[in-house]
């Protein structure tokens, strides 16, 4: 059985896209992309959640 576990790969800037392709199974890419469009209106909606998920999930 194997454990997708939820962990910070080596990335361009903190690892947490790397990290969600990775347990998603997807292309980092996507997750760039998703929150580059979500810190266009303000910078808010995609910044915060991107600093939460670099404190909360754990480094490789």
């Amino acid at each position: 059985m194997k454990t997708n576990r939820l962990r910070r790969q080596n990335g361009i800037i903190a690892g947490v896209c790397g990290g969600l392709g990775a347990f998603f199974d997807i292309s980092p890419f996507w997750f760039r992309l998703l929150f580059v469009i979500l810190a266009l209106p303000g910078g808010w909606p995609g910044i915060v959640p991107y600093l939460i998920f670099w404190l909360v999930i754990p480094r490789k």
